[in-house]
């Protein structure tokens, strides 16, 4: 898989779980706050793709 694609999958997934997530603890949630759960969680894949990444880096040397 390309980057593009990659990052495709994560912004289609990462809004499928903000709604899932607002609607079940704040089912009266406007859609810009739904929004920023989403970009929050699409940060959070790359953050955590970032720190495992170099954990294995740093475990290969």
């Amino acid at each position: 898989m390309n980057k593009y694609m990659i990052f495709f999958v994560r912004a289609i997934f990462s809004s499928v779980f903000a709604v899932v997530i607002c609607k079940i603890f704040r089912p009266d949630a406007q859609m810009p706050f739904i929004a920023g759960i989403g970009i929050f969680l699409l940060c959070a894949s790359y953050g955590f793709e970032y720190f495992r990444k170099r954990k294995q880096k740093l475990k290969g040397q």
